[in-house]
This record gives C-alpha cells, structure tokens and sequence, in this order.
C-alpha cells in the first residue's frame, strides 16, 4: 500500500540531487589525486559512475578495484595509488557520517542499536585516519614495516610487494597537502548533503514528515551499514540501515520505513548502474583484465 500511494514525481528531483553529488564526489577525487597526478573533475566522472556500477554488481566492494583499474587504464596512475586515494576518501565518507550523526543526535534520541553503530564508526574513522598520517608523517616507521612485511615474504614476491607499497604511500600524498586536504574536506560534507536531500525528497514522496535532522541520521546510518564489504549492491544492510532510524529511533512503522528504503535503493542503483555500464561499454574497459586486477589486490 505504501508504494502504491507513494508520489513518484519527487524522484525526478530526488536524480537530481543524487547526480550532482557524484559529480561533487568526481572533484573530491581530483584534489585527492593532485599529489599524483592532474586530471579534471569531468575526466573522473565517468571513472566514479564506474565504479559505483561495480559496486552495485559486484560483492565486497570489488568496484574499488574496478575503479582504480579504469583511472589506471584510462590515465596511467598506478592502481595501488588510486586505491591510496579511495581509502583516503572512505575514511572522509565515514567521519562525514558520524558528523551526520552526532549532529542529529543534538535532536533525535539514539536507540541502543544506534548508539553501537555511533561508537563504532567514532572509534574505526579516527584510528584508520591516524593510522594513514603515520605512514605519511613518519616515514622512519613507515620503512621499518615496509622492511618487517618484505622479510616474511618469499623473495620472488617481495620486490613487487615492496614497489606496491612505495605506490601506495604516494596515493596518501593528499595528506601532505593542507589546501587540497581542506577541499575535500568540504567536497565531502557538499556531495553527503546532495545525497541526503535526494533520502529528502524521496521522503516527501511518501509523506513521512520527518525533519532534516532526521534525515541526516538515515543518510548517515544506512550509508555507514554499508561502508562494510557485503553484498552487491547492499542489498540488506542499506535496508537495515534504515529501518533501525525510522522505525527503531522515529515509530514509523516498519511496513513504511521498508517501502521507503526500497525506493531509496532503486533511486541509488538503478540509473547510476546503468550510466556505469554505457561508459564501461564507451571505454571498451576488459572484465579480464578487471578480475586480474581483483586477484592481485586481494593478494
């Protein structure tokens, strides 16, 4: 009943929004891969929707990979360095929803399950970004483990693993760069708040008459479910997500609150996927190549 009611015309906005935020996510990329590197926002458009397609089709996050394969293709930066820099960028994505939330919370009592999911991502967020300014900041101790890995791997391996690495601290070079750093900070909070007012419109459509406030939460919540490698597309956890704030925290009833997500999920992977697989298809990109990159990644 409650998608048959529902007021679809608010997706057309909702689009809108959604696209403006991977074009916002595009520019964030490009001041991450400025210490690599310089491409424009509109070259990493397509590399982006990319990505999110994989994500969507793929388990455990491969779109990472295939995103980090198609920059490498497409512009030569190494794939261990564009990894760099989307592990750099799903840290931001992370401490951008915690923000989300605490400032929701200012309004919106936490449930239990909420509270878990809030000192979790305050807890995982700050130690991965620390733990990255060390390997940047202290290169004395980022050599010593380097060396400590190398010396427990069989010497046929252990110059490439070595070279990967060195890849790999230079895709963290946005660390160094306080300007650019600043500029994703800001980028990231920009493309979030897109995304959160396309949860927004798409709200209104189903006449749920929450607050912004609340919406943050949802956004912060269903996206933080997500950041963990699971399924493709998150079909689940994103699910979960939401039911925990609007029926856990808000008593919308769970019938709603399930309708509700399934559109927000359908808005969020059917247009993008399909724009991803028309620029794969553009850039004649190799699914042999791309599980090879998998392989090599993973190990």
């Amino acid at each position: 009943d409650s998608l048959q009611t529902a007021e679809y015309v608010w997706l057309l906005p909702a689009l809108v929004a959604y696209f403006l935020g991977v074009a916002v996510r595009a520019a964030r990329w490009h001041y991450l891969l400025r210490a690599v590197g310089a491409i424009s926002a509109r070259q990493l458009f397509p590399i982006v929707v990319i990505g999110y397609m994989a994500n969507n089709t793929l388990p455990l996050r491969a779109g990472e990979v295939v995103r980090s394969y198609a920059l490498s293709q497409r512009f030569g930066v190494r794939k261990t360095a564009a990894l760099a820099t989307i592990a750099i960028e799903r840290i931001f994505d992370g401490l951008t929803m915690l923000a989300f939330l605490l400032i929701a919370s200012l309004s919106i009592a936490l449930t239990s399950d909420l509270f878990y999911v809030a000192i979790t991502a305050a807890i995982l967020f700050p130690v991965l970004l620390g733990l990255l300014l060390v390997f940047v900041l202290a290169p004395v101790v980022r050599e010593r483990m380097v060396a400590l890995a190398v010396a427990l791997l069989p010497s046929r391996v252990s110059g490439r693993v070595e070279q990967m690495a060195q890849s790999f601290f230079e895709g963290l070079g946005i660390l160094r760069r306080r300007q650019d750093l600043i500029s994703v900070v800001l980028t990231s909070v920009l493309a979030w708040l897109c995304e959160a007012s396309m949860y927004l419109l798409i709200a209104r459509g189903f006449d749920l008459g929450i607050s912004p406030w609340a919406i943050l939460m949802v956004t912060a919540v269903a996206n933080l479910s997500t950041l963990i490698p699971s399924s493709p597309g998150y079909v689940g956890p994103f699910e979960w997500g939401i039911r925990l704030v609007l029926t856990g925290a808000l008593g919308i009833a769970e019938e709603v609150s399930l309708s509700y997500a399934v559109v927000v999920h359908a808005a969020l992977y059917l247009p993008v996927t399909l724009l991803g697989l028309i620029f794969w298809w553009r850039e004649s990109f190799s699914w042999r190549d791309v599980r090879q990159a998998t392989e090599e990644a993973a190990g």
